[in-house]
């Protein structure tokens, strides 16, 4: 059972969060279908007067299909203990197999948005903006030739966090 909280009462260190325990990005096409995948990217704040994570995400990524048709999308936390599934969610493609059902995890949705019963933490947004990276952009030309050898520049989302759902206890 989850617990519904504002975004604004979300006590969690970012840098934690996101670096070290990872996050599930998850998007439905219209039809129905969902896929997911692990980040460990991104950040949260306040944009435009709303309170929004930055995700992003690289053109390869078949989530990325799914994040592109859908007007929402979920940022999911697992408890301890998933590192396991959140690898396997991060270097296996849904294209080639059902993968989120070989990892076990349960697919519930919030209207149409679909997240994991098994998060401690599911954070449901709409998309506000998308815009792919432009390499004239970078002022630190290293960043690019660390992160982006093949090009493959990531496209950023901001998106507003409408509705944060915690585990209870």
């Amino acid at each position: 059972m989850f617990q519904e909280m504002k975004p604004t009462e979300l006590n969690e260190n970012v840098f934690d969060l996101i670096g070290k325990q990872w996050l599930l990005v998850t998007a439905a096409k219209p039809d129905g279908t969902c896929n997911t995948m692990t980040a460990s990217w991104g950040g949260l704040g306040v944009m435009w007067g709303k309170n929004v994570a930055f995700l992003v995400i690289r053109p390869q990524r078949y989530t990325k299909e799914f994040i592109d048709s859908s007007e929402t999308l979920s940022i999911s936390v697992l408890p301890d203990g998933y590192k396991k599934q959140y690898g396997y969610l991060g270097s296996v493609s849904g294209r080639d197999e059902d993968k989120i059902a070989k990892t076990g995890l349960t697919v519930v949705k919030d209207g149409e948005t679909p997240y994991f019963e098994e998060a401690r933490l599911s954070m449901i947004c709409r998309k506000l903006f998308a815009q792919p990276y432009d390499p004239e952009a970078f002022l630190d030309k290293q960043v690019d030739a660390d992160c982006y050898p093949q090009k493959d520049y990531h496209t950023l989302y901001i998106c507003e966090i409408e509705k944060v759902l915690v585990k209870e206890q």
